[in-house]
């Protein structure tokens, strides 16, 4: 993938490790032969013509090489990704399809022999790298990521790293404070599940093409053909509705695999002349080079954008060994590209963990010069001896002692110290999120601290809630809450949430409208209501504050048609009062504004005759907070940021609000006079880089509670 990110993409777990170190070659699925010697009958020669893999692909190995070391550098120096994820997703399919057609035409395939081969070489790495990183979290880690890394360490290990995360809606752009330390397992996973589905594809596709009395070449490359095509629409289309999910999303990726297997069931038709395989060659290779440098890919990736890393790996595979003094071959085929290219499996798994925690260990978000040649160096040591160490002596002793169980049992054994070592942290983790003591009590005032005349009675040394280790799972999750959710007749794209009910139907109705920074504020909100027997619901959406546009992503439909019958439906319901946020983007640099959009939304509800409660936006961050507390102490002045760089110290009320908007600004309740901290009252203010706790929210109730019932009346 080409754009920014933090730590992604996979080299090819399929046809890892054995198949690419014995020259990128996959020939029969019950072995694979030792790699042919140079100027042995199978080795490449002056001329030689790309072929489906049937033999020796030096160049293959050699485009494993420059895939991983781009992947790498890129994650490293640059802050970005390069095309490698999608390369190796292509040569994946590349050489699985032309094992498993010339498996078929040779009798059959053996599908559980062929899932225990490629789960002996691809779970006993994997499970080295989980165990050697979840011991350099627990030493190295802010507790606050624990939680975060235990989750994703199961997933991991079971090959469904990429579904968590899409469950999850992580953002793979998010910086080295916030993202997991086994994301990169993401596309792993899809390669697993790939590795599954595929050979299922194949033997359906060649009984239909036996019964029909057709060869199963054409069959599977038929049936390739219309997945290849239905997964690249779907990828196009589900990428522009909510990127986000299909990032992650296997059905969005499989296009990449299809399209490299129909390139090996294709290939042995394509002859180029020699001049045309240079050039196609060198194409490829500056073109994956370039991709992270010429393309910017948030927002946008998988989608059409992904042909571009696709068809230089294509490109590459076509021009073939060429052997000419000007080809890329001399390149690829060299000593150390293609030792590189055999390690190029954990040189991946290694990297992303060794770059993020050294990042934390060193307390920088991108390393320079010397820190990251460490950290490259790490990681090429440590892939190196996970291949002689782990690796070869697993497979050796996989082709001395062949057998269906025996592979499958392998596997099973290697996850074992993964499961009870995550298993041990989990458990630590589950008591270190005891918390000390609740929101509002001596010790835990919260933004009550803040309040004019305020008298601390409580111990200074007392330990803040919530625990570093639970801080970032401190949030409001509504859904869970009151009477449920149900949909909007006649407006689809809203879900009305009861967040408090109310006994009496009759009872006042408040409505907290908006994103995930409105969905925070809900345990300010809901004493009051409890106390009058009030009635709160909810219209969320994530990133979708209320406005008549949208703010968050300007020109996204979903979020503008979500806000047009948002209002809509508010108008129609008649709240006492709507609660919604008032500036947006509270950032370094004063960036907090009112956009005309947002009061052109209140105005709308106030000739509606709903009144709106404005409530002023908190800060947002380039670090997470409880990581910076984590990693410098308590009171850390690291961790401050000076609150004239966030707020202006006389705010301007909203240009054109109608009277029945009234602003509610809490930063005196969330920073200090000179300061904007992590910590306030003995509370955890923030639970990443921009949203707040449920506790330090619910204890805003006490300043919110008398605003909200002036508003609403008795």
């Amino acid at each position: 993938m080409c754009g920014t990110a933090s730590g992604k993409g996979t080299v090819d777990a399929m046809t890892s490790t054995a198949d690419r170190r014995l020259g990128s070659r996959v020939d029969t699925p019950a072995a694979v032969p030792d790699r042919p010697a140079a100027g042995s009958p199978a080795a490449p020669g002056p001329g030689r013509q790309p072929s489906d893999g049937s033999r020796f692909r030096p160049e293959i190995e050699g485009l494993r090489a420059v895939a991983s070391v781009l992947v790498v550098v890129y994650h490293v120096w640059i802050g970005r990704v390069s095309g490698g994820v999608d390369v190796f997703f292509a040569l994946t399919g590349f050489l699985a399809a032309g094992q498993l057609v010339r498996a078929s035409e040779r009798g059959g395939i053996d599908l559980l022999a062929q899932w225990g081969r490629t789960l002996r070489r691809l779970v006993p790495p994997a499970a080295v790298v989980l165990v050697g990183t979840v011991v350099a979290s627990i030493l190295l880690l802010p507790e606050s990521r624990w939680p975060q890394a235990v989750r994703e360490a199961v997933a991991s290990a079971f090959f469904v790293e990429n579904w968590r995360l899409a469950a999850d809606a992580v953002d793979y752009y998010a910086s080295h404070d916030t993202a997991s330390v086994v994301q990169h397992f993401w596309s792993l996973s899809i390669q697993g599940q790939f590795a599954i589905a595929f050979p299922l594809v194949v033997v359906v596709a060649t009984l239909a093409a036996r019964r029909r009395g057709i060869a199963a070449r054409p069959a599977v490359a038929g049936l390739l053909a219309v997945v290849t095509a239905v997964s690249l629409v779907w990828s196009i289309t589900s990428t522009a509705a909510d990127q986000t999910y299909a990032y992650f999303d296997a059905l969005a990726r499989v296009w990449e695999f299809t399209l490299g297997g129909l390139l090996a069931l294709g290939l042995h038709r394509l002859r180029l002349p020699v001049w045309a395989g240079v050039a196609a060659g060198w194409l490829g290779i500056v073109g994956l080079a370039a991709c992270g440098v010429v393309l910017d890919v948030e927002g946008g990736f998988p989608g059409y954008l992904a042909l571009w890393p696709v068809a230089c790996a294509a490109a590459v595979i076509v021009a073939g060994d060429t052997d000419h003094r000007l080809g890329t071959t001399r390149l690829l085929a060299s000593r150390p590209m293609q030792y590189l290219g055999s390690i190029s499996f954990p040189l991946y798994l290694w990297h992303w963990p060794v770059l993020l925690l050294a990042s934390a260990a060193f307390h920088v978000e991108q390393p320079g010069p010397v820190l990251g040649l460490a950290i490259i160096g790490t990681s090429l040591m440590l892939a190196a001896a996970t291949r002689h160490l782990v690796e070869d002596p697993v497979l050796r002793r996989g082709r001395r002692r062949p057998g269906v169980l025996r592979d499958h049992r392998a596997a099973a054994v290697a996850l074992v110290p993964v499961l009870v070592l995550v298993l041990a942290w989990h458990a630590v983790t589950t008591v270190r999120a005891e918390p000390s003591g609740a929101v509002g009590d001596a010790d835990h005032p919260g933004a009550l601290a803040r309040a004019p005349g305020f008298v601390d009675r409580g111990s200074p040394d007392a330990e803040p809630i919530p625990p570093a280790v639970s801080a970032y799972e401190d949030w409001v999750r509504y859904r869970d809450a009151g009477t449920g959710c149900a949909g909007v007749p006649g407006l689809a794209a809203l879900e009305l949430c009861t967040y408090v009910p109310a006994p009496d139907p009759a009872a006042r109705t408040i409505v907290v409208v908006g994103d995930s920074h409105m969905q925070q504020f809900l345990p300010a909100v809901a004493p009051v209501a409890h106390e009058r027997g009030w009635r709160v619901q909810t219209l969320i959406r994530p990133g979708c504050p209320l406005s008549t546009t949208a703010e968050s992503n300007p020109g996204e439909a979903d979020c503008i048609t979500w806000n047009q019958e948002a209002l809509g439906a508010l108008a129609s319901l008649r709240p006492a009062l709507v609660v919604a946020q008032a500036t947006h983007d509270v950032r370094q640099g004063r960036t907090e504004r009112t956009p005309p959009g947002m009061v052109e939304a209140w105005n709308r509800l106030a000739s509606a005759g709903v009144p709106v409660l404005g409530v002023r936006d908190n800060p947002r961050f380039g670090y997470a907070p409880p990581s910076c507390v984590d990693t410098y102490g308590r009171g850390a002045p690291e961790c401050d940021v000076p609150r004239s760089d966030l707020y202006p110290a006389d705010p301007a009320p909203p240009g054109g609000a109608p009277s029945t908007m009234t602003v509610l600004d809490l930063s005196d309740s969330i920073c200090e006079p000179t300061v904007c901290p992590p910590e306030i009252g003995r509370v955890m203010v923030y639970l990443d880089d921009n949203h707040l706790t449920a506790t330090f929210t619910a204890s805003l109730a006490p300043v919110v509670g008398p605003r909200i019932a002036a508003l609403v009346g008795p």
